[in-house]
């Protein structure tokens, strides 16, 4: 693995409730990522937990398991990753340091983005781009530029619970993901 999560890594400044700075966690990544699936800023469970999607009521565990067919809800954090990683999947979000209140991205105020291009040229085997959400897309979009012309772009409806479409509607578009 040559760049990944350290759970140890602090994510938010203070209680994220006030409002305060919060930062994403580094990327998880590494030389045979081929698909990297950007959120907008990891919510407040998960900034406390030190993981990606930790709020237990997020589906993207779920939805990864059915994309990947194989159980990543029972393995611990770090296998999940792992087991991301072997199948060729990576993650970070677009959204480097923003202040927030909650967890909603409507609540995303004084951003600072993430270097998606850097990242993007140091990982020349990413070829797809699964946008987790209107935000991520929106934003990740306008980062990219006229280089989202040389990926395969892939926008997801939210994971997260605040984004009301059923599960079963949700993975319909998440299985193109597999397709990658």
């Amino acid at each position: 693995m040559d760049t990944t999560l350290d759970s140890a890594s602090t994510a938010v400044d203070v209680d994220a409730s006030d409002g305060q700075r919060q930062r994403c966690f580094p990327p998880v990544v590494d030389a045979h990522t081929s698909v990297l699936i950007l959120g907008s800023l990891p919510g407040v469970q998960s900034l406390a937990k030190a993981q990606y999607y930790g709020n237990r009521q997020n589906a993207f565990w779920r939805l990864m398991s059915a994309v990947l067919a194989t159980d990543l809800v029972g393995l611990d954090y770090a296998a999940r990753l792992q087991t991301l990683l072997a199948h060729g999947f990576g993650l970070w979000d677009v959204v480097a340091e923003a202040q927030r209140a909650g967890s909603l991205d409507s609540a995303i105020r004084q951003r600072d983005d993430n270097d998606l291009l850097a990242l993007l040229a140091r990982f020349p085997t990413i070829r797809t781009i699964g946008f987790n959400g209107g935000t991520a897309a929106r934003l990740g979009l306008k980062i990219l530029g006229e280089r989202a012309a040389h990926y395969r772009i892939v926008e997801l409806p939210s994971s997260s619970p605040a984004y009301t479409l059923p599960y079963n509607e949700k993975l319909l578009q998440w299985q193109k993901l597999g397709q990658a």
